[in-house]
């Protein structure tokens, strides 16, 4: 079967619609009248349905008509939006550039960057993840993002893909006011903290192996869905960890954490910016090059309170 819609029929409803009569329409689409109204009347014809009222000196669309255009104007974006993307595509920008961060990074200067990016009109679109633990590195591994930002620790072995060393995070161990321990003698011994429910944030990778850390062997875990939400259930009183500094500073400010000492005290972790080896496009090298090396925007990460 025939498509009944195209695009060059939706063109000629806009225009007519814009421009109040058939001839106006033909003048601003370069066409001959008698070319719109052939157009209009084999598109009625089609679809079975009158589009315009045609009884007074200004056409004016029936509400089929408006409910058609209110539609297609839709569709002329979208394919005005394609169209322009596939330009792009051909001079070396990405159709779309996946992006993933991990949780513990405070967001805004990410979303300032990516607003930059918009003002630069490149053309690509912009899909941002966030990921918890490995969930960066199992994102770029298996191609579910091009750029990771923040990926914690060395990436996994076999390669192919590129790294450039960002900020190290430092971590607290921090417990509510009310707790048991926040009254006990530090430093906290591992025996200790073990008696107590942690609260972990799980991990969002899906084929690498999932990771855990500042949980002891044997421990009662509450498993929560984001570091924010750590952050949360530990000043609750729902449990114990360690929490990057900057996300439990404002807790830490407010009395709703106390920060506690401990005998085995959690080293800083370094955190990557990564990508594929074999990823050459300009929306990748545009973000590449406005991250690395800028100070700025590593102290906006404030990793370290």
């Amino acid at each position: 079967m025939n498509m009944r819609l195209t695009l060059e029929a939706l063109h000629v409803l806009d225009a007519i619609d814009r421009k109040g009569s058939f001839a106006a329409a033909a003048e601003e689409l370069h066409r001959v009248p008698s070319a719109i109204t052939y157009t209009v009347q084999r598109l009625e014809k089609d679809l079975g349905v009158k589009l315009f009222d045609r009884t007074g000196h200004r056409a004016v669309l029936t509400e089929a008509g408006k409910e058609l255009l209110r539609e297609g104007r839709q569709m002329l974006r979208a394919a005005h939006a394609l169209e322009a993307r596939v330009k792009r595509v051909a001079t070396g920008w990405e159709a779309e550039l996946r992006i993933a961060f991990d949780d513990i990074l405070p967001v805004d200067p990410l979303l300032e960057l990516v607003g930059e990016f918009y003002r630069a009109e490149c053309g690509s679109r912009i899909r941002l993840q966030a990921e918890v633990l490995g969930g960066c590195w199992d994102a770029l591994l298996s191609d579910r993002a091009d750029l990771v930002i923040g990926a914690p620790g060395e990436g996994p072995p076999g390669g192919g893909y590129i790294t450039r060393p960002l900020a190290p995070v430092e971590f607290v161990f921090a417990v509510a006011p009310n707790h048991p321990l926040a009254s006990a003698e530090e430093p906290l011994s591992r025996e200790l903290i073990l008696q107590h429910r942690s609260v972990a944030a799980a991990d969002t990778s899906r084929e690498l192996p999932v990771r855990t850390t500042g949980l002891l062997p044997g421990q009662e875990v509450l498993t929560v869905h984001n570091m924010s939400t750590k952050a949360l259930a530990q000043a609750l009183g729902l449990g114990v960890g360690y929490l990057p500094r900057h996300i439990a500073e404002p807790y830490l400010a407010a009395g709703r954490l106390i920060e506690k000492q401990t005998q085995e005290a959690k080293a800083p972790v370094p955190l990557f910016l990564a990508w594929r080896t074999s990823h050459r496009g300009k929306a990748l090298s545009w973000f590449v090059e406005r991250i690395e090396g800028n100070q700025r925007f590593l102290e906006r990460l404030r990793l370290s309170g």
